[in-house]
């Protein structure tokens, strides 16, 4: 009798790992996504604190407050986050009201946190969320 072990998988255990792989790919990606959002809209809150801290500078200087962006040193008008997730725009003279704006794959992301504003008084337009 001829008897060698055969080494190898069945297809029953590779369909079981399919299905296992399968699982938890349906769980990390979502959790996945939401991280990628959250650590785009940090870039948004940041690039609105830089324009606010921007025009206070600008206002010690010109008792008033500007809309154009490239006054601030900034490129252009308006002004396009570096990773180019959020357009921020500032509004007003004697206060203003910085708005950053999702663009392209942020905005199918991040439907709750499209528009993250900051005015001179200090409030927030946006909720809590948007700016953890």
């Amino acid at each position: 009798m001829n008897s060698k072990k055969k080494f190898g998988f069945t297809l029953i255990e590779l369909m079981i790992v399919v299905a296992i792989v399968s699982i938890l790919a349906a769980i990390a990606y979502p959790s996945y996504v939401n991280y990628v959002t959250k650590s785009a809209r940090s870039e948004g809150v940041a690039a609105v604190m830089r324009v606010a801290n921007l025009q206070e500078q600008y206002y010690l200087d010109n008792r008033a407050y500007t809309t154009d962006m490239t006054k601030l040193g900034l490129d252009a008008n308006p002004f396009i986050t570096k990773n180019g997730y959020y357009e921020i725009s500032s509004d007003g003279a004697s206060s203003f009201t910085i708005t950053a704006k999702a663009i392209g794959s942020q905005a199918n992301r991040d439907s709750e946190c499209a528009n993250i504003t900051l005015t001179s008084s200090g409030d927030t337009g946006s909720s809590a969320e948007c700016w953890k």
